[in-house]
């Protein structure tokens, strides 16, 4: 029996309508209120009596651990219910209405208490673990939970905000930039996997309630409306990333989350924008890292003598990528969706296979087979040696936040050329043939030669960022560069990052890289039930957002079209099109 969204939204509205006036609204903000209070209160007793759980929650007086984010939790939803009660300066909560804002931060809420307290159970063997603190904390949320529940629906459409200042305008564009930059942090920074998991239940729950809230949109609006300073305030928070970080583990994920999101990027233009769906597209990636591992100096290459610099290594990797696109591209994108996809991850395997075998023994020794190109120089700009430390200031760069930077303008650079390439002409016709080739072609548009040149760009794109992963890695072997594996980068991974993200956006394929690359990072704990854990949420997330978690408008209503004769049944399911499956 399939269940479609639409079911499930009319049951869950249906349990709501049940909950619904079952005491007076004064009443339920009380609850949800006193809830929160008693939550925030419960964060600051232990949970446990031995400090066998991550964390430390053993001790009274402050948070720990998961306790942190019980307590943030906490402290947002007494803020939403302050908004409620129109406090000022908090009534810009909830442009679209309370309830629904309230209900999605209360049961966010519910969710790390109570997975904190499973995940102590189940560690620790027994409830008999948890201390008084922790079942108060269990208890706490329950009357915040329910009161969300019973408050009655107030969802209103609302229009644009009115345009303010440009000095405030700015001030909350950095505040918004301030804020994703903490975020990142915390999530890279999380030490284990409990702690990890509970972040991202806060971050879903949270996202949730203020895009259902209407904030988010508000929020989007103003960043479309600023778009350039909104762009370099973005840049600029990235750029601070390397500061915060005292350890270079964290600069060695950060640099490496930029090279995934960089090639997800270039996919984006394929996938996202042609509609041409390319499974073998990471051999591009090691097209360019092979290329820059071969000309750069390295010992172990037959090249050794040629040491080129590496803004014409990148230039010569970027185009060997082009070549190979456009002689992989030629002779097959003729074909049509399942065919094309097969020929490409066919195009996949040969790379692997070709460079496991340029060995000199089962072919000409370029590659040194499953050996790889080791000791791979690093790079040096006039002097300034990117694997060396440097001292500004207080600060001490190091090697991996030095190609942190480097990464950071390649990301820049294929930021720009995807939205120039996206608003122009060609981009359109990209567009076109991914919605109706056949219609496309019959107005006039060369089919061909438009996904050649999209094919073309997306693998130039790949390469440059596979000239600056040989040197970051500091050897290139075939073992990555292979349709499917355990941990990124992979073509699966690539398409997963696309999809998830958003296609045919710039910051979707750039936060599902984020999230593909830190899942796995930080889930090791699961052991054996990692690869499940993360196939069961991506499996959730593509049933009930389809579209990916940054959409565009277009791919929003495709997938929800259906749904918009249900939410105009009543006040409570009438949902903007902008908002829907948020």
């Amino acid at each position: 029996m399939t269940i479609t969204l639409a079911q499930v939204r009319q049951q869950f509205a249906a349990l709501l309508r049940r909950l619904e006036g079952t005491v007076p609204a004064h009443v339920a903000r009380a609850l949800t209120a006193a809830g929160a209070v008693l939550t925030i209160a419960s964060c600051f007793l232990s949970w446990t009596w031995t400090s066998a759980f991550p964390g430390d929650l053993t001790v009274a007086g402050y948070p720990g651990g998961l306790q942190v984010l019980t307590l943030t939790a906490g402290v947002l939803l007494l803020l939403q219910v302050l908004s409620a009660y129109q406090l000022r300066g908090l009534r810009w909560l909830a442009p679209s209405g309370q309830t629904r804002t309230l209900r999605l931060l209360a049961v966010g809420a519910f969710a790390v208490t109570w997975y904190t307290l499973g995940a102590i159970a189940y560690e620790l063997n027994g409830l008999v673990n948890l201390t008084t603190g922790g079942w108060i904390a269990g208890v706490a949320v329950l009357p915040a939970l329910y009161g969300a529940l019973a408050l009655p629906a107030d969802h209103r459409s609302t229009g644009p905000a009115a345009p303010a200042p440009l000095w405030q305008e700015l001030l909350v564009i950095v505040a918004i930039a301030a804020g994703g930059l903490f975020v990142f942090t915390y999530g890279i920074e999380t030490e284990y996997g409990e702690l990890f998991v509970g972040f991202l239940l806060m971050i879903g729950f949270g996202a949730a309630a203020y895009a259902q809230g209407g904030l988010l949109a508000r929020a989007a609006a103003l960043l479309a409306r600023r778009r350039p300073w909104a762009t370099a305030a973005a840049f600029a928070a990235a750029a601070a990333f390397p500061l915060t970080q005292s350890d270079e583990h964290n600069a060695n994920l950060g640099v490496n989350i930029l090279i995934f999101a960089t090639v997800a990027l270039g996919l984006n233009i394929v996938v996202g924008l042609t509609g041409l769906l390319d499974l073998g597209y990471v051999a591009f990636l090691g097209v360019g890292a092979y290329t820059a591992a071969l000309i750069s100096g390295s010992q172990f290459s037959p090249f050794k003598e040629a040491h080129v610099p590496f803004v014409l290594a990148a230039l010569i990797g970027a185009g060997v990528s082009v070549v190979f696109g456009v002689l992989i591209g030629a002779p097959t994108l003729r074909l049509r969706g399942d065919y094309l996809a097969i020929v490409t991850i066919g195009f996949g395997e040969i790379f692997h296979i070709a460079v496991n075998n340029l060995d000199g023994t089962s072919g000409p020794k370029i590659t040194n087979g499953p050996d790889g190109i080791p000791q791979i120089p690093d790079i040096s700009f006039f002097g300034f040696n990117l694997g060396a430390a440097h001292q500004f200031g207080s600060f001490t760069i190091g090697r991996f936040s030095n190609y942190f930077f480097l990464m950071l303008i390649v990301t820049l650079i294929v930021v720009a050329v995807f939205s120039r390439a996206g608003n122009s002409r060609i981009g359109r016709a990209w567009i076109a043939l991914r919605e109706d080739e056949t219609a496309a072609e019959a107005m006039g548009i060369n089919g061909f030669r438009t996904k050649l040149v999209a094919f073309a760009l997306g693998a130039s794109l790949a390469g440059l960022a596979g000239t600056v992963s040989a040197h970051v890695t500091y050897n290139v072997v075939p073992t990555p560069y292979v349709f499917a594996g355990s941990t990124a980068p992979n073509s699966a991974f690539l398409l997963a990052a696309v999809v998830l993200g958003g296609m045919g956006t710039v910051s979707g394929p750039l936060l599902g890289a984020a999230l593909l690359y830190l899942i796995p990072e930080k889930l090791t704990f699961l052991k054996d039930y990692q690869l499940l854990a993360f196939g069961v949420a991506l499996i959730l997330l593509m049933r009930f957002r389809p579209e990916g978690i940054v959409a565009n408008r277009r791919r929003q209503a495709e997938f929800h079209q259906s749904d918009i004769p249900a939410q105009a049944a009543g006040p409570e399911d009438s949902v903007p099109l902008s908002q829907a499956g948020a």
